[in-house]
């Protein structure tokens, strides 16, 4: 009777965490923690559990005034994970920002990342100059702290050249931090 209960158990699980994303998130203002997008025309969400208690799916924070930093994480499907990060800097208020850097440099820089791992990184997408984006901050509440927007960009693969990939559609509503 164990036997049953705990495979039926196991294939529950199994099933619930292969379920494939069909939509985005709706497009809100309220701080309701989404973040989606679509990675060469495929959905993509914020979903599943840290394997630490310090890994959250989705984080929002903002450094000195004028930076945001926004990571959002894929982890149902562990050991294979995938992750954004975009940093926004030079923010004045609401508006739309270019996307057009790349990781260390300056941190008076703006850029687009995403990356696919298995433990280790398999694949790093980065803007540049020439694969440029943008983030439109809809919502910029630090009182409330809620941070609200759109975004989108194109990024070249740095470990398997060239592999650009096309983020489109993407949406965020988060708590800042």
């Amino acid at each position: 009777m164990y036997k049953i209960l705990i495979s039926t158990f196991a294939l529950f699980l199994f099933v619930a965490c292969k379920k494939e994303v069909e939509e985005l998130p709706p497009a809100t203002q309220t701080g309701a923690n989404t973040f989606g997008a679509k990675v060469d025309g495929q959905f993509w969400v914020a979903k599943g559990f840290g394997p630490f208690p310090a890994n959250d799916i989705l984080e929002a924070r903002m450094t000195g005034t004028t930076h945001l930093m926004i990571n959002a994480r894929n982890f149902a499907s562990s050991p294979n994970e995938s992750e954004f990060e975009i940093l926004v800097s030079g923010i004045t208020g609401t508006g739309t920002y270019q996307l057009n850097n790349t990781v260390g440099l300056p941190a008076s820089v703006s850029y687009g990342y995403y990356v696919k791992r298995n433990f280790s990184p398999e694949n790093e997408w980065l803007t540049s100059a020439t694969y440029t984006g943008s983030v439109t901050l809809t919502r910029l509440d630090t009182v409330a702290k809620v941070v609200s927007g759109t975004f989108q960009f194109n990024a070249l693969n740095i470990y398997n050249s060239p592999q650009p990939i096309s983020v489109t559609e993407g949406r965020f509503d988060l708590r800042l931090q």
